[in-house]
């Protein structure tokens, strides 16, 4: 079993800034062992001095599009993509997010069907890099505005229709299926107050869904949407950011089962968005304004009686491109009113709630996905947009991106 040694480090651990200089010991997969001052013994078979540097954990994205196509790398001014070419698009983002400090990624949907059930599996098997992922299939919604692909709707409506969706997606091997339960006025203007399933449809998604074993993902802005991804025990709702007294209420009421995640990446992107004259971006931007106004009472609110509340932008698009996530966490701090520590937290202690797995923490025992970083992101979170700050990435115990210069 393979060892690393880091010494000389900073500690974030996924929720405070650890006191004095300390050292991790990584066997295999897993952090075995950590301690405060100089390692008692440097052995290992690979030693890192971290010089200073802050080590945390590696970031969750929760709100993932990976076959959204734009990247830092890459901007693509069409939405839908040739299979082939969203195929390697999809590959790329994946990387492009490790490189960046994501080591996980929850999906909020894809736009082809099986195509992350694939990426997942050749992430895992070491036959791409990416983070780890729980893929997704199609976004399953009705059309949204008049040649505006937005997914699709699996066997038809009605309960039966849901219960066949879901034994697809288990048959599949996906993690989390999507429910498109709000419109969505930067596709369909004006549509973001309609509901697009029933009671007895979303009831019958969410029996399935447990009886399957699977995640449900919702799109949700208003009270009656929200209420109804609650009813499907929804893993995470995105947006809510029309939720009113009652159904904060029962956003708390679900706290322990349910995340939320307000998504507010795309929002500041479209605000400051400059189009070419003949792209209208004029309902996105009306629309992205009023939510970031709405989001920005309610994100804290909710906060203060603890729901778990996390990054993820609905990045993807050109304006907004993947590998720009790290974002997110100024934005909390600068619209919500997040300590840097705060907004560190919710990317990395409670996305790994999210994920269900022992990673957003740099603790005994728990999976070695770890970022040594350049300067104190529990000061200044920015630093985590340079992807050049991060001089260490390591997923599972395996170094993706080495500290060359500090290494011994």
């Amino acid at each position: 079993m393979s060892s690393v040694l880091i010494r000389n480090v900073r500690i974030f651990d996924g929720e405070t800034l650890l006191a004095g200089e300390r050292w991790v010991r990584i066997e295999g997969d897993r952090i075995a062992a950590m301690g405060e001052g100089a390692p008692t013994a440097s052995h290992a078979d690979r030693v890192i001095d971290g010089a200073g540097r802050t080590l945390m954990p590696g970031m969750v994205e929760a709100h993932a599009h990976l076959t959204w196509g734009s990247s830092v790398e890459k901007i693509y001014h069409q939405f839908i993509l040739p299979e082939d070419e969203l195929k390697v698009a999809a590959w790329r983002n994946a990387r492009i997010l490790l490189d960046h400090g994501f080591t996980s990624a929850y999906s909020a949907g894809a736009l082809v069907d099986g195509i992350e059930v694939e990426l997942a599996r050749a992430i895992k098997a070491g036959d791409t890099p990416g983070p780890r992922l729980v893929p997704s299939t199609l976004e399953r919604s009705p059309e949204g505005a008049e040649g505006v692909e937005t997914g699709d709707v699996f066997n038809g409506r009605g309960a039966e229709a849901i219960r066949k969706f879901v034994a697809y997606c288990k048959e599949q091997g996906i993690g989390s299926l999507k429910l498109v339960v709000s419109g969505e006025d930067a596709l369909k203007p004006g549509s973001a107050g309609d509901v697009l399933y029933t009671e007895e449809e979303m009831e019958a998604a969410g029996e399935a869904a447990r009886e399957a074993g699977l995640w449900i993902a919702t799109h949700a802005y208003y009270p009656e949407a929200i209420a109804l991804a609650l009813k499907a025990g929804a893993r995470i709702i995105y947006h809510a950011s029309y939720a009113d007294e009652a159904a904060a209420d029962a956003m708390i009421a679900a706290r322990d089962t349910t995340f939320y995640a307000p998504s507010p990446g795309v929002s500041i992107a479209a605000l400051e968005a400059t189009p070419p004259p003949h792209i209208d971006m004029s309902h996105m931007k009306k629309s992205a304004a009023e939510r970031m106004e709405l989001e920005t009472k309610l994100v804290p609110a909710l906060k203060a009686r603890g729901m778990r509340i996390l990054i993820g932008g609905d990045y993807g698009f050109p304006f907004n491109p993947n590998g720009r996530n790290a974002r997110d966490l100024q934005i909390f701090v600068d619209h919500f009113g997040y300590t840097p520590a705060e907004a560190l937290k919710a990317a990395t202690a409670l996305g790994g709630e999210l994920m269900d797995l022992e990673i957003g923490r740099v603790k005994q025992g728990w999976l070695a996905d770890l970022l040594l970083v350049d300067g104190d992101p529990t000061q200044d979170v920015s630093i985590l947009q340079d992807k050049n700050r991060i001089a260490m990435i390591m997923k599972g115990g395996a170094l993706y991106k080495a500290p060359a210069e500090v290494a011994v």
